[in-house]
């Protein structure tokens, strides 16, 4: 099973259509939210596109998640439930917001990502322990 990251970058945030594969078939696509591009800058931006290899892991502070490995200058990347990657309550320092659709959820003129917790459900029932995600 893999998935694809197709994402659109803005000064703000970077928002994407996250789509899960079986074989040639997309069996499961979601939003994401991530910050905005900083040249990769650890804490203040989204990750690079390319290839990687992700795990279900069980974090201390965020229960089970997805953990996004190798890539390149950063560490503890992640696939966790959040809503804003903007603005002055930003829930994310580089990982993948996970959502179903995008809202000014506290109306301060930017779009953040609602119904996280069922998209982050939806993908743990879907994706298995380990996969490949290709983010373009």
């Amino acid at each position: 099973m893999n998935a694809i990251l197709s994402r659109t970058k803005s000064e703000r945030e970077t928002r994407g259509c996250f789509y899960v594969f079986d074989g040639d078939r997309s069996i499961l696509n979601v939003k994401t939210l991530e910050l905005p591009d900083k040249g990769n800058a650890q804490n203040v931006s989204c990750i690079p596109e390319g290839k990687y290899l992700v795990k279900r892991i069980s974090s201390p502070t965020r229960g089970i998640v997805f953990h996004v490995l190798d890539v390149p200058g950063r560490t503890a990347i992640l696939i966790h439930v959040g809503n804003y990657a903007a603005g002055k309550d930003v829930d994310t320092q580089g990982c993948i917001l996970p959502g179903l659709r995008f809202v000014d959820i506290n109306r301060d003129g930017i779009l953040d990502i609602a119904e996280s917790r069922k998209a982050m459900d939806m993908l743990l029932a879907t994706l298995p322990y380990e996969f490949t995600l290709y983010i373009i």
